[in-house]
């Protein structure tokens, strides 16, 4: 009896951490170059990790890609120029925010 509520444990343990790895969103930050209000699409110039003291948010790689915003959670309002972290979901060839951070109003750093 107590080895099988071991075992129990330890499968449903393992399920839960497999089911909340397949629902992880992926991450983008870049600088805004446009919000749409109205069609709810923000344009993002994206940027890469290598972080320097002249690049604290990283370097910009000219990729730029549209997020449709609509019922993503949104702190401050962005502007073009302002640099953003979105956390999205890839679905069909949308990619559809959950949540958009604006980095550079809510940046610690800054002194």
């Amino acid at each position: 009896m107590k080895r099988k509520t071991i075992f129990l444990c330890v499968t449903l343990a393992a399920l839960f951490c497999l089911t909340s790895l397949a629902s992880a969103a992926e991450v983008c930050q870049g600088k805004c170059i446009s919000y749409n209000q109205d069609d709810k699409v923000i344009s993002v110039e994206e940027y890469n990790l290598n972080f320097t003291d002249e690049n604290p948010y990283g370097e910009a790689t000219g990729t730029v890609t549209s997020y449709n915003v609509a019922s993503a959670k949104m702190g401050l309002t962005p502007e073009p120029g302002d640099i953003l972290r979105i956390a999205y979901e890839v679905k069909g060839t949308d990619r559809v925010a959950i949540k958009v951070m604006n980095v550079s109003k809510q940046d610690l750093r800054k002194k």
